[in-house]
């Protein structure tokens, strides 16, 4: 018998199996689901939790957390359609939104990185700021209208299909095929797996991590205002407080897509699992007329079990 073989890992599949387990069910109690139009309706709204979480794989991977997505995703969106309504070219407000959110990923970073403040702390704080920010940015109020109602390239980007599909699952799959190949095969993938497994270890072994750390939180923050991009678009408005609670929507995606909360341990293709199942928890739960109030019980349930799982796998391995 062949000793050297390797195990089947099934915790890896976990997310994957409860996913077709999930589909079935919900098809049996109502076929509607995977009706053509719904499975595309479906993957439109998992596109914006998606890119969110792919971000927040790299944070967790570090065994930090990035609660400020949700109110970068809202603030940036703001921004955007304020610009769009001023004149400015779609393309050119997008890019300066995604800026921005780039610019508030990196603030989180360096309040962590040499401000010395716990990733919690930090991004709870920022979380505050920013959707402060928001409102007092909008008055409260949302931001629609005008050149919002008439830009090609704006609407193209939250309700446009290319090929039959939604351009927004196109961008998301383009962003998870950069994300998987930047985190799965490139030094600075090693470089984040390496200082979720131990942060000192990595840093005397030469990883600048301070600087890995910064890139990290500017990714997330980048994932976040594309998603806010997408989300005003497909809204035609940009509403002050968009992006509630999102971020545990990413967290819950990570989590039962396999990231470990202590980090060095978790994959891309884990998150877009985890973001496929919460969509098509909650999008089942619609077709089933399941209370909101429900749902947000049974979501809290999902990210619990995922977590003890997670918990219960860490001390198994040690």
């Amino acid at each position: 018998m062949d000793k050297t073989k390797k195990k089947f890992d099934f915790s890896k599949y976990m997310a994957l199996i409860a996913l077709i387990i999930l589909v079935i069910g919900i098809t049996i109690m109502n076929p509607q689901f995977i009706a053509p139009n719904n499975l595309l309706n479906l993957l439109r709204q998992a596109s914006v939790n998606a890119l969110i979480a792919f971000g927040m794989t790299f944070v967790i991977l570090t065994a930090g957390i990035d609660l400020s997505v949700g109110s970068i995703l809202a603030f940036t969106g703001a921004i955007i359609a304020t610009l769009i309504l001023g004149g400015t070219p779609a393309w050119l407000a997008g890019l300066i939104g995604l800026a921005l959110g780039a610019v508030l990923g990196a603030v989180n970073g360096l309040f962590i990185t040499w401000g010395k403040v716990t990733p919690f702390i930090a991004t709870l704080a920022t979380m505050t700021i920013w959707r402060g920010a928001t409102y007092v940015f909008t008055g409260g109020n949302p931001v629609t209208g005008g050149k919002m109602n008439t830009s090609f390239f704006f609407q193209f980007i939250g309700q446009g299909y290319l090929f039959g599909i939604p351009f927004p699952v196109i961008i998301t799959l383009v962003a998870f095929i950069i994300c998987f190949i930047l985190l799965h095969k490139t030094a600075f993938g090693r470089k984040t797996f390496a200082l979720g497994g131990n942060e000192k270890a990595a840093f005397i072994a030469g990883v600048k991590t301070k600087k890995v750390l910064i890139i990290i939180y500017t990714i997330s923050g980048l994932l976040a205002a594309l998603a806010g991009f997408i989300l005003t678009s497909r809204l035609g408005s940009a509403q002050p407080d968009a992006g509630m609670s999102y971020e545990m929507d990413a967290i819950a995606s990570t989590v039962i897509g396999g990231a470990s909360l202590a980090g060095g341990k978790g994959r891309m293709s884990g998150t877009l699992v985890g973001a496929l199942l919460i969509a098509s928890l909650s999008n089942g739960m619609n077709l089933l007329g399941i209370n909101s109030f429900y749902q947000q019980i049974v979501k809290g349930v999902v990210i619990l079990i995922a977590v003890m799982i997670d918990s219960q796998t860490r001390k198994d391995s040690e």
